[in-house]
């Protein structure tokens, strides 16, 4: 959604960059006016590795703001103090004190500097190029600023360390990345000509621009109204008329890289629609789906009395790893609702390889993160999305398994409902299948390989397999097909997961399920480098959905989740989501 602004003529927008602590966290808040006077914001969360998160709906009256961070359900709301101060609520289901007190002022040089302003490159990784921006400013001191800019990996704002400029040498670190670029500017002013260096060098040539290539906006979300309730057969017919430009010519029409795969069953009938270069039996990765996975696994272990659901998670890691806590502790529950205190990485998550970035995360990792980070509950530990949470759930419950994770699932999940074209790992047969991945600028992607953190996003589907799996969730009954050891305990587990356990934002959540009581939708969506994917059940009305595209995801918006939404809104009746506007999202960003 795009920023909508309410002020009186005599309001004036905080502008600058703001810092806060919420718990454990660190936040830096950049606010900005444009040229129209409209403002603009970002927010960044360096302990989760989240930059240049959209903030929309900044709303500025009379001393008081308030806006919303719609990738996260959160929204903030305050006061503008005297001294700058922005001292307000932070609400993600419950609401928490929020204050961003101004950083340190600056004062721009009164003389620009040699290297000041925009600068733009491409860097040429192994397995593909990126677009690099650096912005440079000066202050009185004559000290050196800049923030660097992945506009390929949709990371803005990354604050520069060390900015050294010495005659013609000039140079930067990006702690974040772990990064570093030194080099020398041309005689005219125009070209810095270097090495940037992340594990490996790389020549990397920037030339100066006008302005600043913004990041992009997200999409204006529009609906279409409301039509009678559609069964399966009218829906694929609804869906062909929506999706027709985009077919006949457009990013999905033949020879073009990207596909869709979608499936939707309502009361018993099943159907499944394929787009592009989809086919109904294509292998996409599905990326956080799997915590539902996950948190099944939990209710079948559960169920079979192998765990408790408020057992520390420190008693299902090897003794000695980490120590008891004081206090309160995180337990199996707090992981699989999202409500541990973790960050959404750990600290010690540095990716050699940033187009597989959890590849080289293993066991010795996590365990000297929990050593340091400590297994303590905060007590005010509200919902806050954790891959790391995930994984570490997946990892313990496999080790009370005796088994790694990939079978837990398999043989308390995958088996027992027949999905065999589910799995972490595909053999090669299935390897044939496996539709290749596209980055949301439509550059070719990797598939991203999961260790100790599978549990978050490892596994790989495809429609047919995804869609028996929301079979099971609205009939538990008539779900176990296999006849295996851990099949009996299966339908009850079903049921035990869809049992709500705490606020998650504006919905509720129940084993990594999120649910939405008007709706009566229990939904999750994923996204992996190279796909996004969005599955949602609804036993009210006995019905569910599953869309599965080759395309990762876009900070404009995903289109997996507008049609997923869509699909939903058709069958419950309601006014759409406008698939004509979010066709958009289907053209490289």
């Amino acid at each position: 959604m795009a920023a909508e602004v309410v002020t009186e003529p005599t309001s004036i927008a905080p502008q600058g960059d703001f810092v806060g602590t919420l718990g454990l966290l660190t936040l830096r808040l950049h606010l900005s006016v444009g040229a129209d006077g409209n403002p603009s914001g970002t927010l960044d969360s360096p302990n989760q590795g989240a930059f240049g998160i959209q903030c929309t709906d900044i709303q500025l009256q009379e001393g008081s703001l308030s806006f919303t961070v719609p990738a996260v359900g959160g929204r903030w709301s305050g006061t503008v103090e005297s001294d700058g101060t922005l001292a307000g609520t932070w609400n993600q289901g419950s609401p928490i004190a929020l204050t961003f007190s101004p950083e340190k002022s600056f004062v721009a040089a009164q003389t620009p500097s040699a290297v000041d302003g925009h600068w733009l490159g491409t860097l040429a990784t192994p397995t593909r190029t990126l677009r690099i921006q650096l912005s440079i400013r000066s202050d009185q001191l004559g000290q050196e600023y800049c923030s660097l800019d992945s506009l390929d990996q949709h990371a803005f704002g990354l604050t520069c360390t060390n900015v050294t400029l010495s005659g013609e040498q000039f140079s930067f670190d990006v702690p974040t990345v772990r990064g570093q670029w030194s080099g020398t500017l041309s005689a005219d002013r125009q070209t810095l000509t270097g090495i940037w260096t992340q594990r490996q060098p790389l020549p990397l040539t920037l030339q100066r621009q006008a302005a600043a290539i913004p990041p992009p906006q997200p999409l204006k979300v529009s609906y279409d109204p409301a039509t009678a309730p559609l069964d399966a057969a009218a829906l694929k017919a609804s869906l062909d008329r929506e999706l027709a430009s985009a077919v006949q010519g457009g990013a999905l029409a033949v020879g073009k890289p990207i596909g869709i795969a979608v499936g939707i069953v309502r009361q018993g009938v099943r159907r499944f629609f394929c787009y592009g270069s989809a086919h109904w039996n294509s292998i996409f990765e599905i990326g956080s789906i799997t915590k539902t996975f996950t948190g099944l696994a939990l209710a079948q272990l559960v169920t079979q009395r192998k765990v408790r659901l408020d057992e520390p998670v420190r008693e299902l890691l090897p003794a000695g790893t980490v120590e008891k806590p004081e206090g309160a502790e995180i337990t199996l529950r707090d992981l699989v609702t999202q409500h541990s205190g973790l960050p959404r990485l750990p600290s010690n998550f540095r990716p050699a390889n940033p187009d597989n970035p959890y590849a080289d995360y293993h066991v010795a990792d996590l365990y000297a993160y929990l050593r340091e980070h400590g297994v303590s509950k905060p007590a005010d530990a509200s919902f806050l999305y954790s891959n790391l949470g995930m994984g570490l759930l997946g990892h313990a419950l496999a080790n009370r398994f005796e088994r790694p994770y990939a079978d837990l699932v398999q043989a308390q999940i995958l088996e027992p409902l027949d999905l065999h074209d589910t799995a972490v790992s595909l053999s090669d047969a299935q390897l044939e299948r496996f539709i290749p991945g596209h980055t949301a600028s439509g550059q070719p992607a990797p598939a991203w390989d999961q260790d100790v953190l599978a549990g978050a996003g490892a596994l790989r589907s495809t429609v047919d397999d995804m869609l028996s799996y929301l079979e099971a969730q609205l009939h538990p009954d008539r779900a176990v097909r296999g006849i295996e050891p851990d099949a009996a305990t299966l339908p009850s587990a079903l049921v035990f997961s869809q049992q709500l356990q705490a606020s998650a934002g504006p919905a509720q959540i129940a084993f990594a399920w999120l649910y939405l009581p008007e709706e009566g939708d229990y939904w999750h969506n994923g996204g992996t480098g190279g796909y996004t994917a969005y599955a949602f059940f609804n036993p009210r009305g006995d019905y569910a959905g599953v869309v599965l595209m080759n395309v990762g995801p876009d900070p404009r918006g995903s289109f997996a989740d507008l049609l997923g939404r869509h699909i939903s809104q058709r069958f419950a009746g309601k006014p759409a989501v406008s698939l004509s506007n979010a066709l958009s999202l289907l053209t490289p960003a």
